[in-house]
């Protein structure tokens, strides 16, 4: 996840740097927790494959709080309960007081819909530290990518819910060519309904997703976008505003943030290039780990095809940091040993090599990311010469 106004904030002089733990180092991470893969809503890029159904073997509540108590041993400190939608389920509110009474931060990931008047009362005495609610789009576009007509009316009224009652909201859009025209309006959307934070996905091929990735967004409309965040994002700290613009799921974005303030802001280039440096991209399997709803333990929350083990079976603190397997060590490498593109890349040791899951779904888990919006130009790379055409 790339903090850009943090990143800005610390520029200003308005904020410290995002703190970092060295690149690829083996720490207690931030935990994106699948509490059940049980969802009211079938989403086109979806990533567990949900669907409004029981599924078998989830962990029960018992099983729930000995994980969080797990967690807490091997001292993570952040903790993200997400789904399918995490609010079908009975101990949600049980769970989170138990990790909040652990000293965790604990955020809960929603798609908003079945928030209430009815709970949102329920919803403020869980002292979340924060929420975020995905919209993908304005109406008619969201509606159709969540495949339920009346979502997005319901998701708007969960933000508004929400605010009132003085929940720390953040809006969480996947970017697609279906939306990426409406991107301004969803942050015009952000203002209208005082929302803290803004978090760009961008798609990841796994889940529905990979079924989905002819809808990923082209590159160029990847680069428009995040360049209207990074001047959206320092326009709100020019003027005061308590925002909070991140991105996530394409390192890359840290090398157009780079760029962005070599035109914008040339004075702070080689601060901002140090800082980058430090943060050391992406953190798979090292800064970001995912517990599924049956207790496997990933890399992340797209590496579902990959299991270092269940926490049923063996404690968190074992398998992510005293006997991690070989995929995990490999991904903690730092730069790492990848090919294509990536491989050859001058800002590999900032960006890490993006998102191995886009690759591994190319067909080559160690190969570039497709999702690299940069040009050969930008990492580095030779021109390819021209074969001149000679006439007879």
């Amino acid at each position: 996840m790339l903090r850009i106004s943090q990143y800005l904030r610390a520029l200003a002089d308005q904020g410290a740097a995002p703190r970092t733990s060295p690149p690829g180092s083996p720490r207690p991470p931030v935990v994106i927790w699948n509490l059940l893969r049980r969802c009211n809503l079938t989403c086109r890029h979806c990533y567990a494959t949900s669907a409004d159904s029981v599924f078998r073997d989830e962990l029960d509540t018992a099983a729930a709080r000995a994980v969080i108590d797990d967690l807490h041993q091997a001292g993570v400190k952040v903790l993200i309960l997400s789904g399918g939608e995490p609010l079908l389920r009975d101990d949600l509110f049980e769970l989170s007081a138990h990790a909040r009474s652990k000293g965790l931060f604990v955020a809960l990931s929603t798609n908003g819909t079945l928030i209430d008047e009815h709970n949102i009362g329920q919803i403020a005495e869980a002292h979340f530290d924060y929420v975020g609610i995905s919209i993908d789009g304005l109406e008619q576009t969201h509606d159709a990518f969540r495949q339920l007509k009346g979502s997005f009316a319901s998701s708007m009224r969960a933000i508004r819910l929400c605010r009132e009652q003085g929940i720390r909201v953040g809006l969480r859009t996947t970017l697609t060519q279906a939306n990426h025209a409406q991107l301004p309006q969803l942050l015009d959307l952000m203002r209208e309904y005082d929302v803290q934070k803004f978090y760009l996905s961008h798609l990841n091929y796994s889940g529905r997703g990979r079924r989905s990735r002819r809808l990923d967004a082209h590159l160029q409309m990847s680069r428009d976008a995040m360049n209207l965040i990074f001047e959206r994002a320092w326009e709100d700290i020019q003027q005061g505003r308590d925002s909070d613009f991140v991105s996530g799921n394409n390192d890359a974005d840290a090398i157009l943030l780079l760029h962005w303030v070599g035109r914008r802001l040339p004075e702070h280039y080689q601060v901002l290039r140090e800082m980058l440096l430090a943060w050391g991209g992406n953190a798979s399997g090292s800064g970001i780990a995912n517990i599924d709803n049956t207790g496997e333990v990933h890399p992340d929350t797209y590496w579902w095809q990959h299991s270092v083990g269940n926490v049923r079976h063996t404690p968190f603190r074992t398998l992510w940091l005293e006997r991690p397997d070989a995929l995990l060590q490999r991904l903690r490498e730092h730069p790492r040993r990848i090919g294509g593109r990536c491989g050859q890349c001058r800002w590999l040791s900032i960006c890490n090599g993006n998102t191995r899951t886009r690759a591994w779904a190319e067909g080559d888990l160690w190969g570039q990311d497709p999702g690299c919006h940069l040009s050969d130009e930008e990492i580095g790379l030779e021109p390819v010469p021209l074969i001149p055409c000679v006439m007879h």
